[in-house]
């Protein structure tokens, strides 16, 4: 899914106008959410900046983008591909059986959405945040209006993160029942344990404005400063189901749709406050589904996890290597075992509270594998997704890819930030010898 809330066709916002009760409402997240089986399936969600191929920092003007995106609606795709609110455009792929699966489907689509755009002068670059425009919207619809009047209130961190962000987004089974490192609990946990690892190894947004802004995933830096009601995670201290259930009735309600005219923004009313009161009409199974689409946690479950805590990658195919290493770690048994042992110790500095307003993914965000902990663990997790790859049927063209990620950016304690910074740094060195 994407990182805003899913579409709804003119007159099936609010129907059927069923009143759920509270439990039911309960039972009900508790059953979507978490979809358990044996995990075998993998999907990814690959979101993309852009920009003028002659020019890349120039803007591309709302006419250019959707003459390119009427003529993209015409390519044939297995893929969905959606346009986020500032532009940037999402393919997200069905779920796959094999890693291998996933990845020949997305980068066939990939191929066929580079050609079409080209031919307009267009292009995809993977930027976690756009290192040199403002945020500006593309789509104006009701749900963008209510999302956008929603975030304002804690400040523009809202509006950046739908127009200038973009995402690698690795989406894994839940698991099964059973405990071990392909159950439930285990894959919850680990998720949470192994992100900030992730956001360190991934991060690619060090910019705005063309300037440094002292994290290296200031991608990551938005979702925190939108607050903990929308873009934070539950507590970690009970089981993921009640806890998941739990946080969803009580996040503050983003809107109250309607079937024509402006949505309502409500302040400060949980979806629990809601079903109690029914004001101003009852909430409905649609308007749970829809609740839950407004929720952005570094860890998403939507019947699969969502993990959405990767900057998008540079270069056509670096959106591979975070897809490869996290299918290793999650879906390889014994993988996923060392993972869990590797970064289990790093839970202390999350403080005990959720994740991404803790220590430990802060520091993740603003350092990278500049900290030593991080660093540490993510050697050894890239080694140990190495080893599992050929396990998961890995061709050696991916194996390859992991491995040149590991020895140029993670084993040097870097990330694809510091490209950015080096090149950013470069740039201001030439201006200052020239003036």
């Amino acid at each position: 899914m994407s990182d805003t809330p899913s579409d709804c066709t003119p007159g099936d916002c609010t129907k059927p106008r069923t009143s759920l009760p509270e439990a039911e409402l309960e039972a009900l997240v508790r059953g979507i959410c978490f979809k358990t089986g044996p995990p075998r399936r993998i999907g990814v969600e690959v979101e993309w900046l852009v920009h003028e191929l002659s020019s890349p920092r120039l803007p591309v003007t709302p006419e250019r983008l959707a003459a390119a995106y009427a003529a993209l609606r015409t390519v044939p795709l297995k893929s969905a591909l959606t346009v986020e609110p500032g532009g940037q455009l999402e393919l997200s792929s069905q779920p796959a059986d094999s890693l291998m699966e996933c990845i020949g489907t997305v980068s066939a689509d990939l191929a066929a959405v580079r050609a079409a755009l080209a031919e307009h002068g267009l292009g995809l670059v993977g930027i976690g945040h756009d290192p040199w425009h403002p945020p500006r919207r593309y789509l104006h619809e009701p749900r963008y209006d209510a999302l956008e009047a929603c975030l304002d209130r804690t400040g523009p961190a809202g509006r950046a993160m739908m127009c200038t962000s973009a995402s690698v987004q690795v989406c894994v089974d839940a698991g099964h029942e059973e405990p071990g490192p392909l159950g439930l609990g285990r894959r919850w946990s680990l998720a949470h344990q192994l992100g900030p690892v992730l956001v360190a190894a991934f991060a690619n947004s060090p910019l705005a404005g063309s300037e440094p802004t002292g994290w290296l995933s200031t991608r990551q830096l938005l979702w925190t400063e939108i607050g903990e009601d929308r873009a934070g995670g539950p507590s970690l201290d009970t089981d993921p189901r009640t806890a998941w259930a739990r946080h969803v009735l009580d996040a503050p309600v983003m809107c109250i749709r309607r079937d024509s005219g402006p949505w309502d923004v409500p302040e400060r009313l949980t979806f629990r406050e809601w079903a109690r009161s029914s004001v101003p009409r009852p909430p409905t199974r649609e308007d749970l589904d829809y609740h839950v689409s407004t929720l952005f946690p570094p860890v998403r479950p939507r019947g699969h996890l969502e993990l959405r805590m990767i900057d998008a990658q540079p270069g056509e195919d670096g959106w591979i290597v975070p897809l490869a290493v996290t299918a290793a770690l999650f879906d390889d048994p014994e993988a996923a075992e060392t993972a869990y042992r590797v970064v289990k110790p790093l839970a202390e500095r999350t403080h005990s509270l959720p994740a991404p307003h803790n220590p430990l993914w802060i520091d993740a965000a603003r350092h990278g594998l500049a900290d030593p902990e991080l660093h540490e663990a993510a050697i050894a997790c890239f080694g140990t997704a190495l080893e599992a790859l050929p396990r998961l049927g890995a061709t050696r063209e991916v194996t390859d890819a992991v491995e040149t990620y590991l020895h140029r950016y993670v084993i040097r304690g870097r990330c694809p930030a510091d490209d950015l910074l080096d090149r950013t740094h470069g740039s201001l060195g030439k201006k200052e010898v020239r003036t």
